[in-house]
């Protein structure tokens, strides 16, 4: 499964994580929240969502710093 980024479209803080992982060099997919109830009612409005097997690994505002420091782990 690797990493997923849980998104909304016209979400700026959504496009704002995405641009960072590309920056780094990630390699993830993105799903779209509103597309699945299920995604829905387990992350609703908390998107942007980073997980990597499953795991939630940050929410909300992504940070460089943070988000490399989240990967390297």
């Amino acid at each position: 499964m690797g990493l997923q980024l849980i998104d909304r479209h016209h979400c700026h803080l959504c496009e704002e994580a995405a641009f960072y992982l590309r920056e780094l060099g990630a390699d993830f997919e993105t799903v779209d929240v509103d597309g699945d109830p299920e995604l829905v009612r387990a992350y609703g409005m908390r998107v942007p969502v980073l997980l990597r097997e499953g795991e939630v690994l940050m929410e909300g505002r992504f940070d460089r710093t943070s988000l490399r420091t989240v990967l390297a782990t």
